[in-house]
């Protein structure tokens, strides 16, 4: 089980001096560091004060508003009023700008180079009672509130196949039943098809998909 903790990661600035943002996951991930050479990536910015947004020529954006009231965003010329926990998707190639009528903000940003990758993001709000999956392919960050992930059950045909020595097979590699760890905002669970992680809590949390593209074949 992945988690990548918000609180350890290194800001780095917008390559136009905008505001900063702080990569949660790329891939390839040797290409983070790279302008470009990654094929998708999620990452959360911080905007304090109106101006430009970066352009990614052959990407597509998705953006949602994390923290703060709202967002102006204007695209090729057209104005956007981009409200929390609502995304939005647009061109990484479109001319674009923010305005901050009620302050700072922070978004969290997913970028998919078009044709090869689509990504998706969705906002769910927690329960004590159900816990919510994260499976491959998926990225779940805590935007608020208090959670905590465990591993899920076990396959239900490995599940079946008790240990030759009699050991319990839900426990982890010291014998230990697996425990749950706690998530602080902003962290990010990486999702698994092999016991995938399970968030419980209350609060709200983002779920990012990235899909590949299929291409046709003729």
């Amino acid at each position: 089980m992945e988690i990548i903790r918000f609180a350890e990661l290194k800001p780095e600035p917008w390559r136009n001096g905008g505001g900063v943002t702080r990569e949660l996951a790329s891939h390839p991930k040797a290409a983070s560091a790279q302008d470009g050479a990654w094929d998708w990536r999620v990452s959360i910015a911080e905007v304090g004060s109106a101006g430009d947004f970066s352009t990614f020529p052959g990407m597509e954006r998705v953006i949602t508003v994390i923290d703060g009231e709202l967002l102006l965003l204007t695209v090729d010329g057209e104005e956007h009023p981009l409200e929390k926990y609502r995304p939005f998707r647009f061109s990484g190639e479109a001319a674009s700008a923010s305005a901050l009528p009620t302050g700072d903000i922070r978004d969290l940003n997913v970028i998919a180079r078009a044709g090869e990758f689509k990504g998706y993001t969705s906002i769910v709000e927690l329960s004590k009672k159900r816990a919510h999956p994260v499976f491959e392919g998926q990225l779940a960050v805590l935007l608020e509130g208090k959670a905590s992930v465990s591993p899920g059950a076990e396959p239900a045909e490995t599940a079946d196949m008790a240990p030759a020595d009699g050991s319990d097979s839900s426990a982890g590699s010291d014998g230990e039943a697996a425990e749950s760890i706690e998530l602080a905002r902003y962290d990010a669970v990486v999702g698994s098809d092999t016991r995938s992680p399970e968030v419980l809590g209350r609060g709200f949390l983002a779920v990012i998909s990235i899909d590949r593209v299929e291409h046709a074949h003729s």
